[in-house]
């Protein structure tokens, strides 16, 4: 059965750039892309008689109007749901894409992106929203939400697509890295990109020997592999080394289940988040 690669857009100035993503992963990927809106749900206008004076007629005629109004503005918002659908799939196809499905949703961000777990293979998400400032540094206050709630590889994107040529992997030898090595060799995501292990601790023999053991996985399933290992400042590091390297695309673990975990990990990856001028391919 064929995959699929979920994008998910909102309209505003990162809904190119997380199209243009989401489709160079579908082509590595050989999966179908989804465009997916989601509307925000809207609560119906609410009228209120503080005077006790108002008639009951003269209130119905007043609820039948807001009624009215209300289901003008759903009619308007859908409308422009689709119109943004619409641009944005007509943007993939003159990149050169095949023509993705589109589908418009309404409710929460986040309830309704876990009722596609199953359905997707990587969801595709800016690292800002419509409603957030141009400060690269700023995420979007929807974007840890779904870390914490998605089972699925999460790539975040910024405002201007780079195809990627350099991964980055920051490489701790815990659970969620060994996985997230496992994905470098075992996905199409990755073919035809230079992959760089990076791990931040001290030179004991034992962490050379685990990163020289990953580093010949990624060889083995014909990789090329470029391995280091750093002493210093975790954050410092991993920015200066990208930098150097010119890394396009940074694959970090999210944040883990017990407290201390969540908190050592889930501060690194935000710190990442908040200060790497690159998209961020995040692993549960």
């Amino acid at each position: 059965m064929r995959t699929n690669v979920l994008a998910c857009i909102d309209g505003s100035k990162h809904t190119t750039s997380v199209c243009d993503y989401a489709a160079w992963a579908s082509r590595q990927l050989d999966a179908s892309l989804v465009l997916l809106h989601i509307l925000p749900k809207r609560e119906p206008t609410l009228l209120y008689n503080i005077s006790g004076a108002a008639t009951l007629s003269m209130q119905d005629n007043v609820i039948k109007e807001l009624e009215d109004l209300d289901a003008k503005r759903a009619a308007l918002a859908k409308a422009h749901s689709q119109q943004i659908l619409d641009q944005a799939a007509q943007h993939v196809v003159e990149s050169g894409y095949p023509s993705p499905r589109t589908i418009q949703q309404e409710g929460r961000i986040v309830e309704e992106l876990e009722q596609y777990d199953d359905y997707c293979q990587l969801l595709v998400l800016g690292r800002q929203g419509a409603n957030e400032d141009d400060s690269t540094h700023r995420l979007g206050s929807h974007v840890e939400q779904v870390i914490r709630t998605t089972d699925k590889p999460l790539l975040l994107t910024l405002d201007k697509f780079v195809q990627p040529k350099k991964v980055m992997l920051a490489f701790d030898g815990s659970k969620t890295t060994r996985k997230g090595l496992d994905m470098l060799t075992s996905s199409p995501l990755f073919k035809g990109l230079e992959c760089h292990l990076v791990m931040v601790a001290g030179p004991d023999p034992q962490n050379l020997e685990q990163l020289e053991v990953a580093r010949l996985q990624l060889e083995e399933a014909g990789l090329k592999a470029v391995s280091a290992l750093l002493q210093g400042e975790v954050k410092q590091n991993l920015l200066a080394y990208q930098e150097k390297q010119d890394i396009d695309l940074l694959v970090m673990g999210a944040y883990g289940h017990s407290r201390i975990r969540r908190w050592l990990l889930g501060s690194i990856t935000n710190l990442m988040l908040k200060e790497s001028c690159q998209p961020m391919l995040i692993l549960r």
